[in-house]
């Protein structure tokens, strides 16, 4: 089966609202096997609203519009429905007084305000259609089933929509849909996304079903391998085979297959298994390495310390650079970024320390390092280990990719130590 999806409203063309219900609905459809071929975003007109819809009705199985079943006269979704099917607009008893629930709830705090007339346009849906309870809101979602088509109406506020499309239209879709589709994802740090495509050449060369593809995320890669089948647990039955050959070929730099957990979950996660604490020392990312780290629960387990040394005289001041690399090597630099989470070490009395130090642009750089040139240190129970990073991109973009190398370095130093801490490497490097 095929899906169309219609998000309404002029507001989304303007770019006032960014459009996530776009992203949620696709997303959704995906994981019942609803194949999605054409998204489109129409504005609050009767016409190019009636148009978009005739051909997406042709062309599509399912049919999916969100937005514009409010009260004021710019909610024009219900109304070019029921135009392009022919069918009149007739009152949902259950919805209006769901409605008047609702206001009278809503007013309860402003004496002397009455139910606007306009509220009652949304109680009506197109003859014959399924009104579906909005828990949360007053406008209801619409099911139309027009010959072997489905028209799905929601409302557009995310808060409102989601809930619904979760415990309502997901369940009513979901029986429709002979075959679902699922996905796994494996989260890969460490490897770039030419290199980790060229190694799993062979697999994506003779997919058929499950499917294998990859996803650049910064200093990341993600492989998602998806499964179409009757049922969840076949599905997974034939992801598997895949999946645990991927893991053959990546081995520890695959650090998840939950879909939700991030790099920075995974690093605290390692640390807390294994009793161990962590510093950072930052320059030039000015505290987003420690803020990523902190944004996990249970951070506080593991991050003693974090120093912003912007500023030589930080540098020097709190983890003890010592005055003669800055001066012959200068702050951005292998040898100031093993001072760095050395010193941060041994200042916070932290089992691991990492720095970061670089030109994030778009000023500063040599010609020996130029701007995007990023030295990232950790130091794992006494041995440091230094990788020289050149970024592309602005600003943002440097420091975020700094802040991403700098957790995978850190796991990649705590997998390869043993229980006293040694490093199977020597004790600074280059990589």
């Amino acid at each position: 089966m095929t899906a169309e999806l219609i998000c309404v409203g002029t507001e989304l063309l303007l770019g006032n609202i960014v459009n996530t219900n776009g992203a949620y609905i696709a997303q959704k459809c995906a994981d019942l096997g609803l194949s999605m071929y054409y998204q489109s975003v129409v504005g609050d007109n009767m016409r190019r609203l009636c148009k978009c819809f005739r051909a997406a009705l042709k062309r599509s199985d399912v049919v999916i519009l969100c937005g514009g079943l409010g009260p004021t006269q710019d909610d024009l979704t219900k109304e070019a429905v029921a135009r392009v099917l022919k069918r009149e607009l007739v009152e949902d008893k259950k919805s209006r007084r769901h409605i008047e629930k609702f206001m009278k709830q809503y007013l309860r705090n402003t004496p002397g305000k009455a139910i606007t007339q306009n509220n009652w346009k949304q109680a009506l849906i197109p003859e014959g259609a399924i009104a579906v309870e909005n828990d949360n809101g007053t406008a209801p979602g619409i099911i139309v089933e027009e010959g072997e088509k489905t028209v799905i109406l929601l409302p557009g506020p995310p808060g409102e929509l989601i809930p619904m499309f979760e415990s309502r239209i997901y369940p009513y879709l979901y029986k429709k849909q002979p075959e679902i589709i699922s996905s796994r994802t494996l989260k890969i740090c460490g490897v770039g996304e030419s290199q980790a495509e060229t190694d799993i050449q062979d697999l994506i060369q003779k997919q058929k079903n499950p499917t294998v593809a990859t996803y650049a995320k910064p200093g990341e890669v993600h492989i998602r391998v998806t499964a179409k089948a009757s049922d969840e647990e076949t599905a997974q039955r034939l992801i598997e085979p895949v999946a645990e050959e991927l893991r053959k070929r990546f081995q520890g730099n695959v650090y998840t297959e939950e879909e939700d957990k991030t790099l920075e979950m995974a690093v605290v996660e390692l640390l807390r298994e294994r009793g161990l604490t962590v510093t950072t020392v930052e320059s030039c990312t000015g505290g987003a390495l420690s803020a990523r780290l902190v944004d996990v629960p249970g951070a506080s387990e593991v991050l003693k310390q974090g120093y912003i040394t912007y500023s030589d005289k930080a540098k020097k001041k709190l983890v003890h650079v010592k005055k003669g690399t800055l001066k012959n090597h200068g702050a951005v630099s292998r040898k100031c970024a093993k001072e760095m989470a050395e010193g941060g070490a041994a200042a916070a009395g932290a089992d691991a320390a990492l720095s970061v130090t670089g030109f994030a642009g778009p000023e500063g750089g040599t010609e020996e390092y130029p701007v995007g040139t990023v030295f990232i240190g950790c130091c794992f129970k006494g041995k440091t280990k230094v990788k020289e990073c050149h970024f592309n991109g602005d600003r943002s973009s440097v420091r975020e990719q700094a802040v991403v190398n700098a957790l995978v370095l850190l796991r990649r130093c705590i997998l390869e130590g043993d229980e006293t801490g040694r490093l199977t490497g020597a004790s600074s490097s280059s990589e």
